[in-house]
C-alpha cells in the first residue's frame, strides 16, 4: 500500500480534530486509543501490514546492535515505557522511552505543552514528569516482542547537581538487564541548573562514573557493556562542541544523540506576542531542523567519525531525514514530525532508504 494514503488520512482528517484538544489530554488519549486498536487481531494485522515493514536494504548494525531499520521514536514521547510495543508496531526501528527519573515527579504546572501550527513546531516544559524507573522496569520486563529501547535517564529536580551523578547511577544500575543503550540526558531546558552539567568538567565526572559502574555491571551479570550515547542541546557554541568530542572520546562513550530542543525563539513566523504568552520551553520541531543539521556536521567533521551520532530534531520529510544522515547521523529519531506528519512518515522514509546508500 502506498505511503501517500496514511500520510493523507492523517494530516486532513485525524490531526484536525486532534488539534482541537489539549496537547497534553490528546497525547495521553492517544496512547489508550492505540493500546485499545491494537489489542484487536484484525487492526494490529492491518496497522502492521500498512507500518511496519523493514527490509535488508533498512536494517543496520550500530553499537553492537541490529536495528530492522533506523528511524527510532525519540525521548519525552513515551516517557514511562508504557507503549513502545505499539509504537514499534507502527514502524519504528528503535524506542528511546524516558526521560526516567529515579524518583516519580509530577513535573512542571499546566498547561506546559504547546503547538506552533504556522510552524509546525512545539514548545514543552514538562520537567522530567514521569513515574519514577521502578514503574518503568516493571513495563520493560514485558518487553516479550524484543523491541530495541534506550533507556533516557535524567536527575530528579530536587537533586543538586554536585549529587546529579547518584540519580543517573540508580536509573542506569536499575535499567541495565532492560535496555539495548542509554542515553544521558543533561541537556533539557526544563529543569532547573541541568545545562550546566553540559560544561565539561562535571560532564566528564558524571559519564566516567557512568562507565566505571558499566563495567561493574557487566562483570555482574557477564554480559557486554551497554553503549551509553550523551544527548546535547542544539545551542552550544562551537567551542562547547569540541568540549563535547574531547569529553566523549575522554570518557569513551559510544556516541551523541543531537539535539534536543532550543531555548532559542528565532525564525518562528508564529506572532512574536503569541509566542511570549506561552513562555517558558524547549522549543521543537520544523524550526529546528537546520541548527540540529549543523551541529550534526560539525560533530561528525571534527570527531573523525569516532563515534556514533543519532540525529533528531525538525525531520518532517525523507528529504529531512537523508539530510541529517549525510551530515553524518548514523541513526534518526523523530518526536514533533511524528505528531504534524502521522505515522505515515515512517513508511515514507523507509521507502526511500530502501532506494538510497544510506
Amino acid at each position: 500500500m502506498s505511503y501517500f494514503w496514511p500520510m493523507w488520512f492523517y494530516k486532513k482528517l485525524i490531526r484536525p480534530i486532534f488539534f482541537l484538544f489539549d496537547p497534553e489530554k490528546i497525547h495521553h488519549f492517544t496512547f489508550r486509543f492505540l493500546k485499545f486498536l491494537l489489542k484487536l487481531p484484525f487492526i494490529n494485522f492491518i496497522i502492521r501490514s500498512v507500518y511496519n515493514s523493514s527490509n535488508k536494504n533498512t536494517s543496520r548494525v550500530v553499537m553492537g546492535i541490529k536495528f530492522p531499520n533506523p528511524i527510532g521514536l525519540a525521548a519525552g514521547f513515551d516517557k514511562d515505557a508504557k507503549s513502545y510495543s505499539e509504537f514499534s508496531d507502527l514502524g519504528f526501528g528503535f524506542i528511546e522511552v524516558g526521560t526516567v527519573t529515579p524518583l516519580p515527579q509530577s513535573g512542571n504546572p499546566k498547561p506546559r505543552l504547546f503547538r506552533l501550527p504556522k510552524d509546525e513546531s512545539i514548545i514543552n516544559r514538562m520537567g522530567f514528569n514521569n513515574d519514577g524507573v521502578d514503574s518503568m522496569l516493571q513495563e520493560l520486563k514485558k518487553n516479550k516482542n524484543k523491541v530495541i529501547i534506550g533507556g533516557n535517564i535524567g536527575k530528579n529536580k530536587i537533586t543538586t547537581n554536585e549529587d546529579a551523578h547518584l540519580d543517573y547511577e540508580i536509573c542506569f544500575e536499575k535499567l541495565f538487564s532492560y535496555v539495548d543503550y542509554f542515553a544521558v540526558n543533561v541537556s533539557s531546558p526544563n529543569t532547573p541548573g541541568l545545562r550546566a552539567l553540559q560544561e565539561k568538567e562535571p560532564l566528564l565526572k558524571l559519564l566516567l562514573s557512568l562507565q566505571e559502574l558499566n563495567l561493574k555491571l557487566s562483570k555482574v551479570f557477564q554480559s557486554t557493556q551497554k553503549p551509553i550515547l550523551l544527548k546535547i542541546a542544539p545551542d552550544l557554541t562551537e567551542e562547547q562542541l569540541l568540549d563535547i568530542i574531547e569529553v566523549v572520546n575522554s570518557s569513551n562513550l559510544a556516541g551523541v544523540i543531537a539535539t534536543n530542543t532550543t531555548v532559542s525563539r528565532q525564525g518562528l513566523r508564529t506572532k512574536i506576542e503569541d509566542v511570549k504568552s506561552i513562555g517558558e520551553g524547549g522549543l521543537s520541531g520544523r524550526i529546528l531542523m537546520q541548527r540540529s543539521t549543523a551541529v550534526i556536521y560539525f560533530l561528525r567533521k571534527n570527531s573523525k567519525r569516532n563515534f556514533v551520532i543519532i540525529g533528531v530534531g525538525g525531520i518532517h520529510s525523507p528529504e529531512d531525514a537523508m539530510e541529517k544522515m549525510k551530515a553524518g547521523a548514523d541513526l534518526i529519531q523523530l518526536y514533533s514530525g511524528f505528531i504534524y506528519e502521522g505515522p505515515g512518515l515512517i513508511k515514507k522514509i523507509k521507502s526511500e532508504l530502501s532506494k538510497s546508500d544510506f
